[in-house]
């Protein structure tokens, strides 16, 4: 056979050239033509030609593509039909291979045996997909290629589950193309084996071939790895910022970060087409008795339907600005992907929300930033669409823009998105969880442009958040957490800080907002952890709580706020109920937004029952305000509902009424609702107490912070009463998908016994949990 040296020779003078983009694909056509001249070679010095009967030497892999990479594995396939001898024309063929030091994967087998491996092998049946005659049979050749393609026709479709999991299996692996700073071109989602997963189903019938903007991304990928491999002179796949200098130098992008876009573009690409293929060629679970799929209502105008959340029947996009941003909290929330043809009916028709937006959108925006790892493909769904852009136009800056630093894993979008999941945990940790998100969005918002992002990003964020409905004061909240947020770990890393200066120039520097503490302490811990590996220490975690630990005491205060006094209309609703000694219900609305003000006489419950009849006809509790009055209560609840249409005022007395009686069964039926609706983000409840100075010795507030969910405060209020915790005033405040709730409590006793604090917080977080 052909001397080995000669191969490597000659593959030396093809990586000595230097021909720029257009240079890779000609480097691997060079590699194609050189490999199969010395194999056809080998393979008639071998005996292949001459061999009775048919023998036959197919490529695979890259090679059968014509896609050969520098210092890739050759993939070899001797087939034979019984042929005597086959075993020493094998040896003939692989030796001056290895000699050559050649990576080799081969194998030597009949049709049948091919086709029996390829039927329970998945590797195997996608790689003869690529499968090309080099020499030998021609006519073998041909017949195993076209029966392993019409055993691929016949059975890819039954293998789609086991195609997922694996796909999904090195996805974990080995990251993602898009968003990251060090890209595995060959096994990341959106690199060369996900298109390689897109031509097999192609292959199958089951998806269109891929079109130019597909192997547009394809092209690019192969000739990055092509020079990748061909600058460092090894077999390497993950792309390092320092070789990527090289790589794009050789390419003509200019700089790493060029290239990098472009990458990241290619990757989301590739990666989006493949989940929407694999979505596409799953069958659909077959309904039992003719039925259709159920579609199980998950807020307004949104269903589950099948395994992806749609569009209900009655939903009209083009007159529900908050459809879109529904429809994404639902996805983030459930784990489900959002079909295909809401998606494209949400580009085609969703308007353009206005400024300011109205509360429900604002409202399904801090529910979908808090929905926990859900958020990332959410948000990839709306921005491959579009979508995403139409809700921030200022996030074309930092789409795919790769980070500067090499601590950063993730190009700056993808970290914003990955703050948010981190901050989406510590929403427990602070008393506006909705600023916190809000800010973790927009942190890093100003970046990409030559000035101090953090600088800039204060504007910009003041202005989104201006846009999208907060208060002025808020919107002051949220910018100032944006030029802040680098205050504390500097601070805490760089400076003294058991020195009293050092923590009265933070506070200085904070205008002296507790709030505003809080929020960055819970930023810093967020944004690093979405960073990369070892950004979040236990070191810099101690700095941060003896940082804001001696900020806290210099701004100290009770930290809560007592409701305001009854109004007239609460005052005659309690004298009614006093006078009838049951409960009194009063409803105004206003669009889809409800004002319930109920009352009962003092010896009734009233909390419970009020919440626990506004869960149970799914209406979410925005705000509740309780106090007590002349021998009464009276409580005022904002609400709305998750979906469809108001209840019947008649149907809410006539149940609030069942219920302060005690004859309405809500705890059996508040819990079937639960499992109907899903659970949210898991988020610790955390339970914070304060002394009551305006209210007596023995009366003490706790604060909750936790994730909503439905029935979330009549579980508190029952959990309370098993206490023996007398409610004699509460704040209730939902964020989007967090509650900070305040109760002011005093034991029924009258004295706070050791322990009563103890036995109360840890049956008020049994509740929420």
């Amino acid at each position: 056979m052909a001397d080995g040296g000669e191969l490597v020779k000659a593959t030396e003078r093809l990586l000595e050239g230097r021909h720029g983009r257009l240079g890779a694909s000609a480097l691997r056509a060079a590699l194609v033509d050189l490999y199969e001249f010395w194999l056809g070679r080998g393979a008639s010095a071998a005996g292949v030609d001459t061999a009775e009967p048919g023998v036959a030497l197919v490529a695979v892999g890259g090679l059968g593509r014509r896609e050969l990479v520098p210092f890739s594995d050759l993939d070899l396939l001797l087939v034979h039909n019984g042929t005597s001898g086959v075993a020493e024309i094998a040896d003939a063929l692989w030796y001056p291979l290895w000699d050559a030091k050649v990576g080799l994967d081969h194998s030597v087998r009949t049709p049948g045996e091919a086709l029996k491996v390829a039927s329970e092998d998945l590797r195997v049946a996608m790689g003869l997909l690529d499968a090309r005659h080099l020499a030998g049979d021609a006519e073998l050749s041909g017949r195993l290629v076209s029966a392993a393609r019409d055993q691929w026709r016949r059975t890819a479709r039954k293998q789609i589950p086991d195609m997922t999991a694996s796909v999904r299996q090195r996805w974990a692996r080995s990251g993602e193309i898009a968003q990251s700073a060090e890209p595995d071109l060959k096994h990341g989602r959106g690199g060369l084996r996900d298109f390689a997963v897109l031509e097999a189903l192609a292959a199958a019938q089951l998806t269109a071939r891929p079109g130019e903007e597909l192997l547009e991304a394809k092209g690019l990928l192969l000739d990055v790895r092509t020079e990748l491999r061909r600058e460092i002179r090894r077999e390497r796949d993950i792309l390092s910022a320092p070789e990527a200098e090289l790589v794009a130098a050789e390419l003509g992008f200019g700089d790493r970060f060029t290239l990098a876009r472009k990458l990241s573009g290619a990757g989301r690409t590739i990666a989006y087409a493949l989940d929407v293929a694999l979505r596409s060629t799953v069958e659909p679970p077959k309904p039992r008795f003719g039925r259709r799929p159920a579609r199980t209502p998950l807020t307004e105008g949104v269903v589950l339907h099948g395994n992806e959340v749609a569009l209900a029947r009655d939903a009209v996009p083009a007159k529900d600005p908050a459809l879109l941003l529904r429809v994404a909290a639902a996805s983030a929330r459930t784990g489900k992907p959002i079909a295909l043809g809401t998606l494209k009916a949400l580009a085609e028709s969703a308007p353009e929300l206005r400024a300011p937006w109205p509360p429900d959108a604002l409202n399904a925006l801090i529910e979908l930033l808090g929905a926990g790892e859900g958020l990332v493909d959410a948000v990839e769904s709306l921005d491959r669409t579009g979508l995403w852009a139409r809700l921030f136009p200022e996030w074309g800056a930092v789409r795919d823009l790769p980070p500067r630093s090499p601590v950063h894993q993730w190009t700056v979008d993808r970290h914003l998105v990955r703050t948010c999941v981190e901050a989406a945990k510590l929403t427990t940790t602070v008393s506006r969880p909705d600023l916190l998100l809000v800010g973790a969005l927009l942190h890093d918002i100003g970046k990409g442009r030559d000035v101090d992002h953090s600088e800039l990003g204060a504007k910009i964020s003041a202005q989104v958040a201006t846009r999208l409905g907060l208060s002025p004061a808020d919107a002051a909240t949220v910018s100032a957490m944006v030029r802040h947020h680098l205050l504390l770990p500097h601070t805490a890393t760089r400076r003294d800080i058991s020195e009293p200066e050092t923590v009265s120039r933070v506070v200085k520097t904070l205008d002296g907002d507790i709030v505003l503490v809080q929020l960055l302490h819970a930023l810093t811990q967020a944004d690093s952890l979405a960073t990369g590996p070892g950004v979040w220490t236990d070191w810099k975690a101690r700095l941060l709580a003896e940082l804001v630990t001696g900020c806290e005491e210099v701004l100290h205060g009770k930290g809560f706020t007592a409701p305001e006094p009854m109004d007239d209309d609460q005052r005659e609703l309690v004298a009614q109920a006093v006078a009838s000694g049951t409960g009194e219900i009063r409803i105004s609305a206003h669009g889809k937004v409800v004002t319930v003000l109920l009352a009962v006489p003092a010896r009734a419950e009233l909390l419970a029952p009020a919440a626990g009849v506004l869960a149970l006809n799914s209406m979410e509790v925005h705000s509740a305000v309780l106090r007590g009055h002349d021998g009464g209560r009276a409580g005022v609840f904002t609400a709305s509902p998750k979906f469809g249409s108001l209840p019947d005022a008649t149907l809410l007395r006539e149940q609030f009424a069942r219920a302060v009686a005690g004859t309405l069964p809500l705890t059996q039926r508040l819990a079937a609702k639960e499992r109907d609706y899903g659970s949210p983000a898991p988020v610790a409840p955390k339970v914070l107490w304060f002394d009551d100075e305006t209210s007596g010795p023995d009366t003490v507030v706790l604060e909750l912070r936790a994730a909503d969910r439905i029935g979330l405060l009549f579980r508190v209020a029952g959990a309370l009463r098993r206490c023996d915790a007398e409610v004699s005033w509460a704040k209730v405040s939902t964020l989007g998908g967090a509650v900070v709730d305040s109760f002011a409590v005093t034991p029924r006793s009258g004295r706070i016994e050791p322990g009563w604090r103890r036995e109360v917080e840890q049956a008020i977080l049994a509740a929420a949990s």
